[in-house]
C-alpha cells in the first residue's frame, strides 16, 4: 500500500515541477514499502540518499524558476527549503551512524512535510509562475 497517491489536488499547475513532486512522492513510497516488507536495513540507506539528492535538485530547479521570475516570498520559500533538507540530512547521518532505524514517525512526518508544503506554500507559487510565463 502507498504512503502517498499523487492527485490533482497536489498540482501547482507547473508540468515540470509536478513531474518532480511525483518522483518525490515515489522515492517515499519506496521507503515505506522497503520498510513495510523488512528490508529498511538494505534499502534504506540507499533511498534515504536518493530522496536526499532527488530533494536538493528539485528544490534548486524550483527556487531557479521563482528567482528568474522574482518571486517576492523566495527567502521564506528559500528557508523552509533549507529546513527540510537539514532535518532529512541529520537523520540520513545518524541513520547512517546506526543511532536511529527507519521508522513510522518519520515517513509521516515526511508525508506530512512533504503534503502540506506542496498544498500550501508551493500553490502560492502556481498563479504568480503563471502570470510570469512558466507553465
Amino acid at each position: 500500500m502507498a504512503l502517498m497517491n499523487w492527485s490533482d489536488k497536489y498540482s501547482v499547475g507547473v508540468r515540470t515541477l509536478d513531474e518532480q513532486h511525483t518522483g518525490l512522492f515515489q522515492t517515499l513510497n519506496d521507503l515505506h514499502a522497503a520498510m513495510l516488507k523488512g528490508q529498511a536495513q538494505s534499502l534504506t540507506g540507499p533511498l534515504l540518499r536518493k530522496l536526499v539528492e532527488y530533494t536538493r535538485r528539485h528544490f534548486a530547479a524550483e527556487e531557479a524558476m521563482l528567482v528568474s521570475t522574482r518571486y517576492p516570498e523566495l527567502a521564506s520559500h528559500r528557508e523552509k527549503h533549507r529546513d527540510l533538507t537539514k532535518q532529512v540530512e541529520e537523520y540520513v547521518a545518524r541513520f547512517e551512524k546506526g543511532e536511529i532505524t527507519l521508522n513510522l514517525a518519520l515517513m509521516n512526518f515526511l508525508r506530512d512535510w512533504l503534503t502540506n508544503h506542496i498544498q500550501k506554500t508551493d500553490k502560492e507559487y502556481g498563479p504568480w509562475l503563471h502570470e510570469h510565463g512558466v507553465s
